[in-house]
C-alpha cells in the first residue's frame, strides 16, 4: 500500500461508493447505448451519443472536434473491471476497443493522446496483452508527426490536417494533456524521440502560453518561422486574455508528467505554480467557475471536469515532490477536491446517467453547458483509483 495514500475510513468509503456507482451505471448503459460513445448529458440526464470514428476537421470556417472522448468510456469500463473484478466489464471494452481502434491512424488531432493513453494503454497494462500496446504506440507515432519545428523551438499541431494553415500554426494547451502517450511510448519502444518531441512542446508551452501571472491561454498561433507566438486566443473560455480552469488543469496534469518523464524539478515546479493559482482562484469550494474572469462568478456554472483534472494533476504533484511536507499538502488538495465532489456533484440519482453533474463541455457553443461530460466522468475515476489501488490502473 502506498502510504502516501492512506485513506480514512470516511474517504475510502465514500470514494468507494462511487467506484459502485460507476460499476451500477456502466452496467445499465452497455445494453441501451448501442455501438456509439457517450459525450454529454442532455438535460433529461441521458447520454448524447457519437460514433467512434467521427473525426476532428473543419467544415467551412468552423471546426469540430469531433469524437476525441470515446477512450475514456473504454478507460471507465477496464475500471468497473478492477473495482469489480466482474468479468463482463473485460468483455465489454475488448468489444468497444474494437470500435476505437481504427482512430490511431487518425492524422487530424492531436486528441489521439486522449483516445489511447485512456484506453490502451490501462488495457495494456491490466491484461498484459500487447495487442494494446502496439494500438498505443501506432497512435503515439500519429501524435509524435504533429511536430513542427520553428527557429525557435518546435510544438505539437493541436486542430486539423497539417496541410492546413490554419490547424498548422495553432495549438492548445490541452496538448499538454495529450503528451503522455508520447512520454510512455519512450519508454515502451525504447525511442527517445517520442520524449524529445514532447518535451519540445511543453518548453514552447511554457514559454508561450503561460501568462506572467501563471494563467494560461487556452490556445496560441504562431509565426511559423520565427516560433514567436502571433496571438493568444480561446475556444471554450470566455474571452481571449481570460483564464479557462479546464486549461489550467490540462497544464498543471501535462508539465506534472513532463517532470516524470524527463527528472527536470523546472516542470514540477511550474505544474506547481499553476496549481496554486488554480486553488487560489478556486477557493474552498475545490469546484471552479467554468471560467474564472467570467463577470457572473461566483453566480455562474460551475465546472465539475476540471475540478477532476485537477485532482489527478495534484496526485502527480505529489507522487512526484521531493518535499515530504509539501507533497503531503498537494496530497490534501487533491483529497479535498475529491471531498467535494463525491459531496455535492455525485450523480447518485438514476435518472441522470453520468457520475458527475455540473461539468461544462463548451458554454460559448451551447454543448454540454451543465450536464456530465465523459472526460471529467473519467479523470474523476482515474484521480480516485490513482488512491484507491496505486499502479493499478496506469503504469507508475
Amino acid at each position: 500500500m502506498d502510504t502516501l495514500y492512506a485513506l480514512s475510513e470516511t474517504r475510502r468509503a465514500s470514494y468507494t461508493e462511487a467506484l459502485d456507482l460507476l460499476v451500477s451505471k456502466l452496467s445499465e448503459d452497455e445494453s441501451t447505448i448501442g455501438v456509439e460513445f457517450p459525450y454529454v448529458t442532455a438535460p433529461d440526464g441521458r447520454w448524447l451519443t457519437m460514433p467512434a470514428s467521427v473525426s476532428a476537421g473543419y467544415d467551412g470556417q468552423t471546426w469540430s472536434h469531433g469524437n476525441w472522448f470515446c477512450g475514456f468510456w473504454v478507460g471507465l469500463l477496464l475500471a468497473a473491471y478492477l473495482h469489480s473484478q466482474e468479468e463482463k466489464f473485460l468483455v465489454w471494452a475488448r468489444e468497444r476497443m474494437r470500435l476505437v481502434e481504427a482512430r490511431c491512424e487518425d492524422g487530424n488531432t492531436h486528441d489521439i493522446g486522449f483516445i489511447f493513453q485512456s484506453s490502451a494503454i490501462p488495457f495494456a497494462h491490466i491484461t498484459g496483452d500487447t495487442r494494446y500496446s502496439e494500438i498505443a504506440l501506432r497512435a503515439a507515432q500519429r501524435l509524435r508527426a504533429r511536430l513542427i519545428t520553428t527557429r525557435s523551438g518546435a510544438f505539437i499541431s493541436s486542430w486539423g490536417p497539417l496541410s492546413d494553415i490554419r490547424g498548422r500554426r495553432s495549438s492548445a494547451i490541452d496538448t499538454m494533456a495529450n503528451l503522455p502517450l508520447l512520454y510512455w511510448a519512450a519508454d515502451h519502444a525504447d525511442d527517445g524521440s517520442f520524449r524529445l518531441a514532447a518535451e519540445a512542446h511543453a518548453a514552447m508551452t511554457r514559454r508561450a502560453m503561460v501568462r506572467d501571472d501563471l494563467s494560461t491561454y487556452h490556445a496560441v498561433e504562431y509565426d511559423l518561422d520565427s516560433g514567436e507566438r502571433s496571438r493568444g486566443f480561446t475556444f471554450q473560455g470566455y474571452a481571449d486574455e481570460s483564464c479557462w480552469p479546464r486549461g489550467q488543469a490540462w497544464a498543471i496534469c501535462g508539465f506534472a508528467a513532463t517532470s516524470r518523464a524527463t527528472g527536470k524539478e523546472s516542470y514540477l515546479d511550474l505544474a506547481a505554480q499553476l496549481g496554486g493559482y488554480y486553488l487560489h482562484r478556486t477557493g474552498e469550494t475545490f469546484v471552479p467557475p467554468w471560467d474564472f474572469d467570467d463577470p457572473d462568478v461566483p453566480h455562474t456554472l460551475r465546472d465539475s471536469s476540471a475540478a477532476a483534472i485537477a485532482a489527478s494533476g495534484f496526485i502527480d504533484i505529489a507522487r512526484l515532490h521531493p518535499d515530504k511536507t509539501v507533497a503531503a499538502t498537494w496530497r490534501e488538495a487533491a483529497l479535498r477536491t475529491l471531498d467535494a465532489l463525491c459531496d455535492d456533484y455525485l450523480a447518485r440519482e438514476g435518472g441522470h446517467r453520468g457520475l458527475l453533474r455540473h461539468g461544462v463541455y463548451s458554454k460559448p457553443h451551447n454543448i454540454g453547458p451543465d450536464s456530465a461530460v465523459m472526460f471529467g466522468d473519467y479523470y474523476f475515476i482515474e484521480a480516485l483509483l490513482k488512491v484507491m489501488m496505486p499502479g493499478g490502473f496506469l503504469p507508475r
